[in-house]
């Protein structure tokens, strides 16, 4: 028996019209998997649509912003009617301000937390609510190294924050679920080359930080987060719950 296989299986996966939300889609796609790709730039949704669909997999693209609790109830509606059941959540939107504490605004500080924190919750409740009477569900969200650990440079306070958040609500959420057979687990990536760590890859200094608290030395690479996303998705995870699984070339580990 393929314990990775998710064929049959239908899966959502929010900020999908990029970056790791796109790779996170195609793998699920390559084991099997149906797909709803989220987001609110439809244009790259539908192109990623063509993409997912070579797999041989249905793919349903749906504008949603994550920071309007309308859409995601109208979203998660919206799939469990084209696709009659939802199996997979993978909680992936995100984004980052770099704004030192003391400077940072409400709005950007309202804008992170509500897009890295808020919304996996949201869509983890709506989602939630589906699993419970199917008695079975797979709940990924997208923390961080910065779940865990903080950064000496500043500028990511509210980043901290949520992804912190995110570590908690997963653990509280596989407590709470465990008795309808969901599970609930996070990934928690280092830096990634991809759309919203754009800025960063090409900053020396960064690279500084990085050959420094990184003993792998440099960004992860395209594919390197699958194996952890396919585990957690499938029934090869059936008894991990409540888990962040950093992989982050041993950033963690000092």
């Amino acid at each position: 028996m393929n314990l990775f296989d998710l064929s049959g299986k239908n899966a959502i996966v929010t900020g999908a019209s990029s970056g790791l939300g796109a790779q996170f889609a195609k793998a699920l796609a390559r084991q099997g998997a149906n797909i709803a790709i989220v987001a609110r730039r439809v244009e790259k949704l539908e192109a990623a649509a063509k993409e997912i669909e070579a797999f041989g997999v249905k793919c349903l693209p749906l504008r949603c912003d994550v920071l309007n609790n309308d859409d995601i109830k109208n979203v998660v509606a919206e799939v469990k009617n084209k696709f009659g059941r939802i199996d997979i959540l993978v909680n992936n939107a995100g984004v980052a301000r770099s704004v030192s504490a003391q400077t940072q605004s409400d709005e950007d500080w309202n804008v992170v937390i509500g897009t890295n924190l808020n919304s996996v919750y949201f869509f983890a409740r709506e989602v939630g609510k589906v699993m419970i009477e199917q008695r079975y569900g797979k709940i990924i969200n997208l923390g961080s190294i910065h779940s865990r650990v903080g950064m000496l440079s500043s500028g990511i306070s509210g980043y901290c924050a949520a992804k912190g958040g995110v570590l908690m609500l997963t653990r509280q959420l596989a407590i709470e679920w465990a008795k309808y057979n969901i599970t609930v687990n996070a990934i928690g990536p280092s830096y990634f080359i991809s759309e919203m760590t754009t800025r960063v890859s090409q900053d020396p200094k960064f690279g500084q930080i990085l050959s420094t608290y990184c003993p792998m030395g440099r960004f992860g690479n395209e594919g390197e987060l699958d194996g952890a996303l396919i585990y957690f998705a499938s029934d090869a995870s059936s008894f991990t719950t409540g888990q962040l699984l950093n992989i982050d070339g041993g950033w963690t580990a000092i």
